[in-house]
């Protein structure tokens, strides 16, 4: 495998939508694998994807979990369907992040992600008392093959997230910042949230996006460097807090040439704000 060097881009990429020589090809050498509610799990998709990341020399840091029946269409959806929250569907997913915990071990990855869920503030809602157990459960069950599990920022205010970590109490549990999700959330500024998070980060999206335009909705994710996060200011922020990690380009779009499109100058722009050019 490479050595990466600190700040090098990546890319969160898809298993079932995205071909890794074709994402390697935008002039990357690491990433984080996204996994869909509805991709089967065996033991023969794990066993081609570790011989293709072997083959392309590719460095793998986490595998995200998402769910069945997530939406994001807006606040409500987000909190009706997503992550832990939803009591109806948390039985099931447990189980499924357990499966994603395996699969990642089978890769020889070390760290599984996912967003939980709108975290309540309300340490006595029974709500909050759930998915913290759960939690504890997810990070026993990853510390079986010496993983952390990190948690997406967003969807709560920086201090809530951190009081929730702090509460659950274990050492394998971790954060994945997202810089864009802050502020498509509408849930604080993202280098103030940085400076709140950044011991507890083990994983950086590199996204953009812009605020809200309504109460419930949620705003627009937009090209890296087009969007509200500031780029430059954030890059600058997370090398003066000493993360030696990558940098990896998220975006989600329907049109897959727009979206490869996208990343490959996301990739650009990273590798000239974090003084990585010819790396």
């Amino acid at each position: 495998m490479p050595t990466i060097e600190p700040l090098e881009p990546g890319v969160l990429f898809w298993a079932g939508r995205d071909d890794l020589a074709e994402i390697k090809a935008l002039g990357v050498r690491c990433g984080q694998l996204g996994i869909s509610g509805d991709l089967e799990l065996t033991d023969a998709l794990g066993d081609a994807w570790k011989q293709a990341l072997d083959r392309e020399a590719f460095t793998l840091f986490t595998v995200f979990a998402a769910y069945n029946g997530e939406s994001y269409a807006d606040k409500p959806a987000v909190e009706r369907t997503v992550g832990f929250i939803p009591a109806a569907t948390r039985e099931e997913r447990e189980r499924r992040t357990y499966a994603v915990s395996d699969f990642a071990a089978r890769l020889g990855v070390w760290s599984i992600a996912c967003h939980i869920g709108f975290v309540p503030e309300d340490q006595a809602d029974a709500q909050y008392l759930a998915v913290r157990e759960m939690v504890r459960r997810v990070c026993d069950y990853a510390a079986r093959h010496q993983q952390v599990f990190a948690l997406e920022t967003g969807q709560e205010p920086a201090e809530v997230l951190l009081r929730f970590i702090q509460d659950v109490g274990r050492p394998n549990l971790r954060i994945n910042f997202d810089p864009a999700n802050m502020i498509l959330y509408g849930t604080g500024d993202p280098i103030e949230a940085w400076r709140t998070l950044a011991p507890w980060v083990i994983s950086v999206h590199a996204k953009d996006g812009d605020w809200p335009g309504a109460p419930e909705a949620l705003g627009t994710e937009r090209p890296l460097g087009q969007g509200s996060v500031g780029m430059e200011r954030f890059v600058k922020a997370v090398a003066k807090s000493g993360f030696r990690g990558s940098l990896n380009v998220e975006r989600e779009t329907e049109d897959q040439a727009e979206r490869l499109r996208d990343i490959r100058e996301a990739v650009a722009l990273i590798r000239k704000l974090g003084g990585t050019e010819g790396s």
